[in-house]
């Protein structure tokens, strides 16, 4: 009888627990800074009703999200007519009631709606959870990833936007990296491009496509936005506030001329320089932060339901796409019945920083290891001995283990390699005769006798 070698979805992988310590590394450094701006954990569940999730990402996003056949026979109730069409999306509403969630703002929204009476507004959350989209697999982008989200409801203020920026920048400066772009855009002064161009019922086909100018080009947008209804004319007119270069502050100066007959595109501009202001007073003027921030007008963020600034970070030092992405979103809790509660919020993308810190090599020692010290086991006497020991060490906080058979020397420092510890404990007939404990330093080679107390306050 053969058996199925084992094998793993597109899109998915496994952690093994090195990777596991550094993944956590940068789960915890974003969430001690989002604490420190005022945000709070919350969690919802892994699966969303379908109607909740559906229509919230615009035809594209739809298409790509993950549905969960019902339990049972779940082709009993379905009408023989329907399934002899062989339409799916007509098929699906009865075949799935629930999905998996996309994002996780979505569900914030949902959980806001229906926690509305125990929160306190402005609510500021965030959540470090995993997320599910059937995309085409490549580098840098997985079926199954995490988001680290962080979301404020209930504020109109534009100081939320900016210290979002700031958050950016924190976060991904503990995390190491140095070269970064901070995008920033406003979905108002993209509203405010279709209305001059006389084609405001295209907004949403207008952003998509310009949302792949770095993809495929200034040619392969044209190309996308005449199937999509606009006319050789209208690229002409939109090509020059695509193509805008120079300083921020130069671009709005272009755009505030581009877009004077437009109410809407000027409310964008002015929101904007509120953001650039806000961020001004809140940083130094030699700030790195000051050159990281850059006004995309491409930047359009494929989402429908963002209405106000828009947010985007690439890394400069490795190709990869977006590593943080979000913006205000004016009426999403509507969707659930809860009007006139705006919400802005971003998004750091773990698995892709995972990804970029590894090419780099830019996670510290500190995140590649585990277990601190290793105990040696030579036989039933030297284990006694040894159990007082590892208790002494955890209770001063450091990771220890005392391997847990007798051995021989060469296998347990095989072990003590092969797991990455730094310091292993040799305990034999002359050190539990003198109280004195052999340390070696497994990179140095060096070994020194010294006492327990001696150890616990090395290693710590």
């Amino acid at each position: 009888m053969s058996v199925t070698k084992p094998s793993l979805p597109k899109g998915t992988r496994d952690f093994s627990p090195q990777e596991m310590v550094k993944r956590n590394y940068i789960f915890d450094t974003i969430k001690t800074v989002f604490r420190k701006y005022g945000y709070a954990e919350i969690q919802t569940p892994s699966m969303e009703n379908l109607q909740t999730l559906t229509g919230k990402y615009g035809d594209e996003g739809d298409k790509l999200i993950f549905k969960i056949l019902n339990s049972g026979d779940y082709l009993a109730k379905v009408d023989e007519t329907l399934l002899t069409t062989r339409n799916s999306q007509l098929a699906t509403s009865k075949l799935s009631e629930k999905a998996l969630r996309y994002d996780l703002t979505v569900p914030f929204a949902r959980y806001v709606v229906m926690h509305q009476s125990e929160i306190a507004f402005p609510f500021k959350r965030f959540q470090v959870q995993p997320v599910w989209r059937a995309d085409r697999p490549q580098k840098g982008r997985y079926r199954e990833f995490y988001q680290c989200d962080a979301d404020v409801v209930g504020s109109p203020s534009l100081l939320n936007e900016a210290e979002f920026v700031l958050i950016y920048h924190e976060a991904l400066s503990k995390l190491g990296l140095k070269d970064f772009t901070i995008k920033i855009n406003n979905r108002k002064i993209l509203s405010g491009i279709a209305e001059i161009i006389g084609k405001p019922e295209l907004i949403v086909d207008m952003t998509v496509a310009i949302d792949k100018l770095d993809k495929i080009g200034l040619d392969g947008v044209a190309k996308e936005l005449i199937e999509r209804g606009f006319t050789e004319a209208d690229i002409e007119k939109l090509k020059p506030v695509i193509l805008l270069e120079g300083a921020n502050v130069a671009k709005l100066e272009s755009l505030k001329a581009v877009l004077a007959t437009s109410e809407t595109g000027l409310k964008g501009i002015e929101e904007i320089e509120t953001v650039f202001n806000y961020i001004g007073k809140l940083v130094t003027d030699n700030s790195p932060v000051v050159n990281q921030v850059e006004l995309d007008i491409t930047l359009a963020r494929g989402l429908n339901y963002y209405t106000g600034c828009i947010f985007e970070v690439k890394t400069n030092e490795v190709a990869m796409g977006s590593i943080g992405g979000g913006g205000r979103y004016d009426d999403l809790t509507g969707m659930f019945g809860l009007k006139d509660l705006t919400g802005v919020g971003i998004s750091f993308g773990a698995d892709r920083i995972y990804d970029v810190l590894e090419e780099l090599d830019l996670f510290p020692t500190s995140a590649q290891q585990g277990t601190k010290v290793l105990i040696s086991n030579f036989d039933e006497n030297a284990e006694l001995y040894a159990l007082p020991l590892l208790q002494q060490f955890r209770t001063a906080n450091i990771a220890a283990e005392l391997y847990p058979n007798s051995a021989k020397l060469k296998k347990q420092m095989s072990y003590a390699d092969a797991k990455n510890i730094p310091y292993v404990i040799l305990i034999g007939e002359e050190e539990m005769q003198n109280n004195l404990l052999t340390l070696k330093d497994m990179a140095s080679g060096e070994q020194q006798k010294l006492t327990a107390a001696e150890i616990i306050e090395r290693l710590k």
